[in-house]
């Protein structure tokens, strides 16, 4: 009988720290190694989570006393080609891996999210979006081929133009391991990009501002304020950035110490301390106020003036500050992200943000996007916009809290938007299936019975919502 190795065990959490269980942690360096788990699992009567970077902020890369598959360890660059800006991959190389490779060449990934730390593979599993998903789509649309170990044994080479792959990405690590992956990388002129500030006041000015610089601009993001009320309900700043075309300092700007993310702020300050400030103010009252004097600094120094910023600095605001989140210990957070029709949206967001007020539980941070709708099997994606969500958890608010995502859901539901896996921690069962629909579900079943006949991958979020 196969007895595994106590030493393995660990105790494992999502990003947002309300939810961890202990699992036998393998970190394979192989495709052979990563069979070798898959067997081990099947001889021990186990289940397998697949697990990137572990950026995912809820229990969907976590597994009570599953064999937890982190893959970060097979991160080898198979092949560059600087001329095409075509580049093969393991599925463990980071975001962070990819812009590294490339942007000296004059590349730049085609779709990033907010952190440069979580793994391709990961983020194929989730299929992230980046700011310019109304413009490219998601990660996965950019994908020319890639390899999935399925736990049942193949190792299978996917492209766009096979059925398998658009439920192998989205999947959430629930059909196989992705091992390799093939991605062309966006060309670029600069490694700088030009960003306009648009001060929004309203609701009103946020949606009119993403339609006004839609049909040129590369990139759109907005923070919005979810303190604001009354006429200053959903006020924050709007954010339009465009690829910079090649000039005369366009070579400096490609270093990769161009791209470095200052340790200080103003400066002196140093940022590894941040968080600790951070934490003393990240109370209903601190918040309020930091949201308040944000939109004041955007209304009066950054409104309408353009700028030039790195496209780290623009693209990865959640690694600007080094481990931001211990500012929500000890009991964590969540972030809730819902996708909304745009013509629903401006009705949605806006009751959504009441509820929040109302329950006095505002979230701490707003971020408004736009997007469009993809093909793949667990999208979240629709012709709208999403309004992500930071909600601190405390010792006494979880059960208002999750009543209170719950009701949210609902709006969503009724408006015919979406959630994202990567993000989630509170949906229902009966909300999962509402938004995914039983087609999708019952094809998830279908690949799932040839790829995963045994059953053997999971993830707390899969039980949760009775995916598996």
């Amino acid at each position: 009988m196969t007895v595994l190795d106590p030493a393995r065990i660990a105790r494992v959490s999502g990003f947002g720290f309300t939810a961890s269980a202990d699992g036998y942690v393998y970190r394979p360096t192989s495709v052979d190694e990563v069979r070798r788990v898959f067997e081990l699992a099947r001889e021990t009567g186990r289940h397998v989570v697949l697990r990137g970077a572990g950026r995912s902020y809820g229990d969907a890369n976590i597994g009570a006393e599953a064999l937890v598959l982190d893959c970060q360890r097979m991160r080898r660059v198979l092949s560059w080609d600087p001329a095409s800006g075509v580049l093969d991959v393991e599925a463990g190389a980071t975001i962070q891996d990819l812009w590294k490779i490339g942007l000296e060449d004059g590349y730049w990934p085609p779709v990033v999210s907010g952190t440069m730390a979580p793994t391709l593979g990961g983020a194929l599993g989730m299929n992230i979006h980046g700011k310019n998903a109304y413009r490219v789509g998601t990660l996965g649309d950019q994908v020319l081929d890639l390899d999935v170990l399925t736990p049942a044994g193949d190792l299978l080479t996917l492209t766009p133009d096979d059925d398998d792959f658009y439920a192998v990405v989205s999947g959430a690590g629930l059909l196989g391991a992705i091992v390799r992956v093939r991605i062309k990388l966006k060309e670029v002129h600069s490694g700088d990009v030009r960003v306009l500030p648009v001060a929004c006041r309203n609701w009103d000015e946020q949606f009119r501002t993403f339609e006004e610089y839609e049909p040129d601009a590369d990139y759109m993001v907005s923070w919005v304020d979810c303190f604001g009320r009354g006429k200053q309900a959903g006020r924050g700043s709007f954010h339009a950035a465009w690829y910079l075309a090649d000039d005369a300092s366009a070579a400096a700007t490609l270093r990769l110490d161009h791209q470095e993310l200052p340790d200080t702020i103003l400066g002196f300050f140093p940022k590894s301390v941040v968080w600790r400030v951070l934490r003393k103010l990240n109370n209903r009252t601190g918040m309020h106020f930091l949201n308040w004097a944000k939109y004041k600094a955007g209304t009066v120094l950054g409104d309408g003036k353009p700028l030039h910023q790195s496209l780290v600095a623009f693209s990865f605001l959640l690694d600007f500050v080094p481990n931001w989140q211990k500012a929500y210990e000890p009991y964590g957070f969540i972030q809730y992200q819902s996708f909304v029709p745009r013509e629903q949206a401006p009705r949605v967001f806006a009751a959504q943000v009441r509820l929040q007020q109302e329950a006095r539980l505002e979230s701490y941070l707003g971020v408004l996007k736009r997007h469009r709708p993809d093909r793949f099997l667990f999208r979240h994606a629709v012709d709208g916009y999403s309004l992500a969500l930071d909600f601190k958890v405390t010792r006494g608010n979880r059960e208002r809290l999750w009543n209170l995502c719950h009701r949210m859901n609902d709006l969503v539901l009724e408006a015919g938007g979406r959630f994202y896996f990567a993000k989630d921690s509170t949906l229902r069962p009966q909300d999962a299936s509402a938004f995914l629909g039983e087609e999708a579900l019952a094809r998830f079943r279908e690949v799932k019975a040839r790829y995963d006949p045994d059953a053997l991958l999971t993830s707390g979020l899969a039980q949760r919502l009775d995916l598996v």
